[in-house]
């Protein structure tokens, strides 16, 4: 049995193994060896800030971690926290998109609805915070799922590493839907 909950401090050692585990097991088929370890260093990781702010969620299984996602009303589309260079300023869920964020599940724990758990998770919690819309940028093993959930391409974006390769993704959005949430339509 599983249990979501909302991640705390004490959490950020166990998501960053989840995070290369995830990495390193569900993006073999998809990306490069380099590419994979090039995106551990600069750009996968912890979100600390997601932490702080309660929008971060894990599912746990016994004591472990086997899933990790959250959302965000921050300018921050995706990245760790190695991954930001400035401030991280909120926006105006009125004219802006709230942002899925760094979604990872172990790999022994995939395609058993723990990210489709999270979703709802920060569906309902977006949308109690005024956000009417989501955007992200989906990694390829992710895109299968956020496909399913309802988001449209928007476009492909070839994510520049430091090391001169680029990380194939896909940046997306999808409405909210409000009425699935009574008092909020």
């Amino acid at each position: 049995m599983t249990t979501l909950r909302r991640a705390n401090h004490g959490d950020v050692p166990a998501i960053r193994e989840l995070i290369v585990d995830s990495v390193r097991g569900l993006s073999a088929s998809v990306y490069s060896p380099a590419q994979i370890e090039s995106a551990l260093t600069h750009i996968f990781g912890v979100d600390t800030q997601l932490v702080a702010d309660g929008t971060y969620y894990v599912v746990v299984h016994g004591d472990a971690v086997v899933a990790a996602g959250g959302w965000s009303g921050r300018q921050t589309l995706f990245g760790g926290d190695q991954h930001k260079s400035e401030a991280d300023l909120t926006v105006d869920p009125a004219s802006s998109p709230a942002r899925i964020r760094a979604f990872f599940v172990h790999p022994a724990w995939a395609r058993r609805g723990l990210g489709r758990e999270i979703y709802a998770a920060c569906e309902a919690a977006a949308a109690g915070a005024g956000f009417r819309r989501f955007e992200l940028m989906a990694t390829l093993p992710g895109v299968p799922l956020y496909r399913a959930l309802g988001f449209a391409d928007l476009e492909s974006v070839n994510v520049p590493l430091p090391d001169g390769l680029m990380l194939p993704c896909i940046r997306m959005e999808r409405a909210i839907e409000t009425s699935s949430f009574p008092g909020l339509a």
